[in-house]
């Protein structure tokens, strides 16, 4: 799936990698965005020598995706995903890129405030999600599971799962064992038709809480059984996931209503705006 991304008046091309679940942007376009150069591909390959006579690894790490050209034609250019692209950024000496960097300088010094002091992340990410319209009892149940979805992965990281491949496997297990739908098909059920759209800021309060629990059981099934290893720990995923939709089903047969709804969060950004126009009128 590809994708075109304006910066300011430029068009920056992107590509979307389903296998690593990363936008990848070609790096030539967000040169000539941010410099004034009237030959942004000689300023990259020039910027790209001194780089890699630096020993920058960013720019070794920034391969070659064929994307459709401005005589419509297919070629190769170098792409970057979102860090690698962040870092270069870094090293364009532009005033345009100046906001850039001053963002950058700002994002670092609150992520070490965070590390020192975990309580500002979670506040700052409730800010976020109060900013967006959602409800605090809403909020309280996504930051839980953001919670039990790190414990999630600690765990996975500690018990050999390290590959981000068999992350989005064992998640895959969990979701369709708790709900009957991988997260793609779920994302397709509650028409989210953007790639970068996350899943869980869509969820309903009960969609949460079963994500909670199979994820939760997920993690309580690994350490008791010791599992070690992909394969292990896909079969405490399944298990984890199978405990959350029985219990789904459960409270499906008893109320009569599905749980899982094609429902989505979409509008609440523009719920928010109208709010606001009303309030200042």
């Amino acid at each position: 799936m590809s994708n075109i991304k304006l910066f300011e008046s430029q068009n920056i091309r992107s590509s979307w990698d389903e296998q690593t679940q990363r936008w990848l942007f070609a790096v030539v376009d967000v040169v000539a965005a941010l410099t004034d150069s009237q030959n942004p591909q000689v300023y990259w390959r020039v910027l790209k020598k001194r780089l890699l006579a630096e020993g920058n690894e960013t720019v070794t790490n920034c391969n070659g995706l064929k994307m459709t050209a401005p005589d419509g034609k297919q070629r190769f250019t170098d792409v970057a995903d979102t860090e690698q692209l962040l870092r270069l950024i870094q090293s364009i000496p532009s005033p345009k890129a100046e906001p850039f960097k001053r963002w950058l300088a700002k994002v670092g010094y609150e992520r070490l405030e965070e590390i020192e002091n975990p309580e500002l992340a979670a506040a700052r990410m409730r800010g976020l999600y109060q900013a967006k319209g959602y409800s605090d009892e809403w909020i309280e149940k996504r930051v839980r599971g953001i919670v039990i979805r790190d414990e999630l992965t600690n765990e996975w990281k500690k018990r050999g799962v390290k590959a981000q491949r068999e992350y989005a496997i064992l998640t895959a297990e969990i979701s369709r064992a708790t709900f009957g739908m991988t997260p793609a098909e779920y994302k397709a059920f509650k028409s989210l038709d953007k790639p970068a759209d996350n899943l869980r800021d869509h969820m309903n309060d009960l969609e949460l809480i079963f994500s909670m629990l199979g994820e939760a059981s997920t993690t309580e099934i690994a350490r008791n059984k010791d599992a070690q290893g992909y394969a292990e720990n896909r079969d405490a995923a399944v298990a984890g996931g199978s405990v959350a939709g029985t219990a789904r089903q459960d409270l499906e047969k008893k109320s009569g209503k599905r749980i899982a709804s094609p429902e989505n969060y979409k509008q609440l950004p523009e719920a928010v705006v109208r709010k606001r126009l009303k309030d200042e009128n």
